[in-house]
């Protein structure tokens, strides 16, 4: 049976739980602390632990996440048992409860900010970190049955990309970037799955064994108005690339002009040119858009 506190973490109950909401899919939350400002010109020094696990117990109480994790040490301090909601995520009168929307809605803060400096060196992004006790909060998470997938696309820059529908029918990973009625974009980057291991299987998303990201569907499956949940798979993916061509916003699962446009655009960006950026995905293009499998 999966744990309400996570193993190895430092419990601080903060009291004040609520129920989530089971009509919504489980759901993981990833945030960075973002406590400080710095540049490539300027970095600062991270900060403590032990200061953002006092504000988070003190006078941050009302935005406290479940989890505070610290990519260079893996310690880790939690706030809310695993089936309470948390408080990281705005939640305006009205509309979808985001901090609830889900049977577990389970909030991460990285402690983080990009151009930190860690024993002289200074990290531009979360992925570059150590990441320690990565495979220990993935697997805690994975057993709430929240799948290995970002059904937004994983992370990879600090901008927005929400889509309510998304968020309200889909199970897994989301950016805080993602989340509805909420306007921060971190955090920017996270650590890539575990290798090798399964979602839980009370999950029902993904078979055993079954592939995190889409495989390669063939050139001939992208013909002018095929309909296919992979299509807005990718569609979301492009968009999170910043390579969005696309004139709607409706129809992202039939393959149309703005997908050639926008397919195009990714095989520009990385470094296709000329018949080669034809807007028709092929094999190594595909495969390193990380479209999540569905």
């Amino acid at each position: 049976m999966a744990e309400l506190w996570m193993p190895g973490a430092i419990k601080e109950d903060l009291g004040n739980h609520a129920p989530c909401d089971p009509e919504f899919p489980a759901k993981a939350i990833a945030h960075i602390t973002a406590d400080l400002k710095a540049t490539a010109a300027a970095p600062r020094d991270l900060v403590p632990f032990t200061t953002l696990k006092r504000f988070f117990t003190g006078g941050g109480k009302q935005v406290a996440p479940h989890i505070l994790w610290d990519p260079f040490s893996g310690a880790f301090a939690q706030f809310f048992p695993a089936t309470s909601r948390s408080l990281a995520l705005l939640d305006g009168p009205g509309g979808t409860r985001t901090n609830r929307a889900g049977e577990v809605v389970i909030q991460i803060e990285a402690l983080f900010f990009p151009h930190c400096r860690v024993d002289g060196r200074v990290f531009a992004n979360l992925s570059e970190t150590p990441c320690e006790g990565w495979s220990k909060l993935n697997a805690w998470v994975r057993s709430w049955g929240v799948p290995n997938t970002w059904p937004m696309g994983p992370p990879t820059g600090f901008t927005s990309h929400r889509d309510a529908s998304t968020w309200r029918s889909h199970k897994g990973w989301y950016a805080h970037a993602h989340v509805p009625e909420n306007d921060h974009v971190d955090p920017g980057s996270w650590p890539m799955f575990v290798d090798g291991r399964q979602p839980d299987a009370r999950s029902g998303d993904r078979p055993a064994g079954r592939p995190e990201q889409e495989p390669f569907p063939g050139a001939s499956f992208f013909h002018p108005g095929h309909k296919s949940p992979v299509i807005a798979a990718m569609h979301r993916r492009l968009v999170a690339e910043h390579c969005n061509r696309y004139q709607s916003s409706t129809d992202t699962d039939v393959w149309g002009s703005g997908d050639v446009k926008s397919f195009a655009a990714w095989q520009e960006k990385l470094g296709f040119s000329d018949g080669d950026a034809d807007g028709i995905p092929g094999r190594t293009s595909w495969d390193r858009l990380h479209v999540p499998n569905v």
